[in-house]
């Protein structure tokens, strides 16, 4: 067999959500959220609730973000997001308190499973834990837990879960240092 992608089911709307939440959102999104004109932090943080996003105090999110899917996405308290950062959450993404995700960065919660004719996705949510430091441009992928207060450097990958206090570097993310904070 090969790969066949008419066979393909866009899912790209999700069922959590009504057609019309999604497209309305898709609407915000474009025009408050991701666009670099309106740096508000509390209104962009008031919309993410209201489409269901659960926030905690002190969230500092930077312009050009882009967030699939709110009604997926739970944040803890004092949380950088740096500019151009997607959270790509065709599933739960669940962020901790004090984490910084760096410009850049990706948490991408779903792929293609290229073993099936119809190309169709294979998502698993992503955990970071508290204290974690994403790097710019770095990826987390699906179904990866960033445990507490670990770092993945500038461009890595994280493909495998992360250990707590521990710093990781390359494609794919391996273990380089114990992270030791004064």
């Amino acid at each position: 067999m090969k790969t066949d992608l008419s066979r393909f089911v866009n899912s790209t709307f999700d069922k959590q959500a009504s057609a019309s939440k999604q497209v309305f959102w898709f609407v915000i999104h474009a025009l408050l959220i991701k666009s670099p004109f309106i740096p508000v932090i509390s209104v962009k943080t008031h919309l993410l609730r209201l489409f269901g996003a659960k926030i905690g105090n002190g969230l500092v999110i930077k312009p050009s973000v882009h967030i699939k899917f709110p009604w997926k996405l739970v944040i803890g308290d004092n949380v950088w997001i740096g500019e151009n950062v997607w959270i790509d959450n065709l599933d739960k993404v669940t962020i901790g308190s004090n984490v910084c995700i760096s410009q850049g960065a990706l948490l991408l919660t779903g792929n293609h499973d290229y073993s099936v004719q119809s190309f169709d996705y294979r998502n698993a949510p992503i955990v970071i834990e508290d204290g974690v430091w994403i790097g710019a441009k770095a990826v987390v992928c699906p179904g990866v837990t960033c445990k507490s207060h670990s770092i993945l450097t500038v461009g890595s990958i994280a493909t495998k879960d992360m250990d707590s206090f521990t710093i990781y570097q390359g494609n794919p993310a391996e273990k380089i240092r114990t992270r030791v904070i004064k």
